[in-house]
């Protein structure tokens, strides 16, 4: 591992990605420091969530590489992704189980000990109190929003990843999630994410990338 990579946590190496014959991007480049939040922009179909999906290490690049820490994600394994929280389009929870079953699933294959005192306290401050022991088919779909971002309360993942999570929430859980990004920064994390919303993302040190410009 290099000096640096105490502070300099990811780092995009000459990252091309393809759809079929359609180039996205290619040469992309890019280092993040710790206590970073990256706003990834561009119109539609320009590769925002192809991109955030090969940091992921879910979407394997045509040429360059990812790196965390100084090492490459597909040397590193599970090592990464174990520092590694990610939120796509799809939340991931599934309808015949509770909030609280779904999160401690989620913990449990994060790799992270979480009581269940904690999982309950983490729907409620997300504004499920009352639903936490209820069939999530049975929630709107911003409640089932609400149930997949209190991972965030629960995770110890250093790199969040968040495709549009401002989506479907209401102005307190928009404000609640600004304040979860915005506390993650301020500890030292990193976090890259996509969004279609005007919010101020955090007063810490913002980059920006934009795609398809």
């Amino acid at each position: 591992m290099r000096p640096e990579a105490a502070t300099l946590m990811l780092e995009v190496v000459g990252l091309e990605c393809r759809r079929g014959d359609r180039r996205l991007f290619s040469g992309l480049g890019l280092t993040l420091e710790a206590g970073t939040l990256l706003h990834v922009r561009g119109r539609n179909g320009s590769g925002k969530t192809t991109l955030l999906r090969t940091l992921c290490g879910l979407f394997a690049p045509d040429a360059g590489e990812v790196r965390w820490r100084g090492e490459s994600i597909r040397d590193l394994g599970d090592e990464y992704r174990r520092d590694l929280l990610y939120f796509g389009h799809l939340n991931g929870i599934k309808g015949e189980l509770t909030g609280i079953e779904n999160l401690a699933i989620a913990a449990t294959l994060d790799g992270d000990r979480v009581a269940t005192a904690d999982i309950w306290t983490a729907l409620e401050r997300i504004g499920l109190a009352g639903f936490e022991d209820l069939p999530t088919r049975m929630l709107s779909q911003g409640q089932k929003k609400r149930v997949a971002l209190a991972r965030l309360m629960l995770s110890r993942a250093k790199l969040w990843v968040l495709d549009e999570p401002f989506t479907a929430l209401d102005v307190d859980a928009v404000s609640l999630l600004q304040g979860l990004i915005a506390g993650h920064v301020a500890g030292g994390g990193l976090t890259v994410l996509t969004t279609h919303q005007e919010v101020p993302l955090t007063s810490g040190q913002v980059a920006r990338l934009d795609l398809g410009s």
